[in-house]
């Protein structure tokens, strides 16, 4: 038996958990690592990294929100748009990361807003190449009231932030349409109590 299957109890090396922002991705990522001993990597470390050593002339895909001058004044659909855009350039990163997981033998819960089901796919096939084993699901939460209260409860010195949440939910709703044409598992967040649980049988 691999050490890292032995010390984690889980049926996969990687697991990528993608989700809106504000819905909980973070929360069920940690409470994954408590249960299962898996690392946690959370790529909006690297998404913040990469965007940091290059500018939006030397790779504008990642750069879309700073050639805007007021991106608060944008409508909440190109808002999206450009969330999708910038998560298709990030593909390359993610892809990075879940290959250099894959060299440690400690299985890896990798968790973000930017992670896309076209990129998941590709990583799973990556580690399905390698040897190992890669899954991936998708939380989803569509209402975005709920969504405004979960970032009233995080970051209650923001006020109510129901433009955010709008838009988070609109995004929500684009993962789930995409995972679901990638045969790729999508949950929904609630019931909370229960979620874990059911965030390990769908990546089983």
């Amino acid at each position: 038996m691999r050490y890292g299957r032995a010390v984690t109890r889980t049926e996969w090396d990687v697991l990528l958990l993608g989700g809106a922002s504000g819905i909980g991705k973070s929360r069920a990522a940690a409470q994954l690592a408590r249960e299962t001993g898996a690392f946690i990597v959370e790529f909006d470390d690297v998404v913040s990294a990469v965007q940091n050593i290059t500018s939006a002339a030397q790779h504008p895909g990642l750069h879309h929100f700073d050639t805007v001058p007021d991106p608060g004044r944008l409508d909440p659909e190109r808002v999206v748009e450009l969330q999708i855009a910038t998560a298709n350039a990030l593909e390359p990163a993610l892809l990075g990361v879940v290959r250099n997981r894959l060299t440690v033998d400690v299985a890896a819960v990798v968790e973000g807003d930017y992670l896309t089901p076209a990129a998941a796919l590709r990583a799973r096939k990556e580690g399905a190449a390698a040897g190992r084993t890669v899954r991936a699901v998708f939380l989803h939460e569509d209402d975005a009231a709920q969504i405004t209260a979960n970032y009233t409860d995080r970051e209650p010195e923001h006020g109510t932030q129901r433009r955010r949440a709008d838009i988070s939910a609109r995004y929500s709703r684009w993962l789930a349409q995409q995972a679901a044409l990638h045969a790729l598992p999508v949950v929904d967040c609630r019931p909370w109590h229960t979620l874990t649980h059911r965030l390990r049988q769908a990546a089983h």
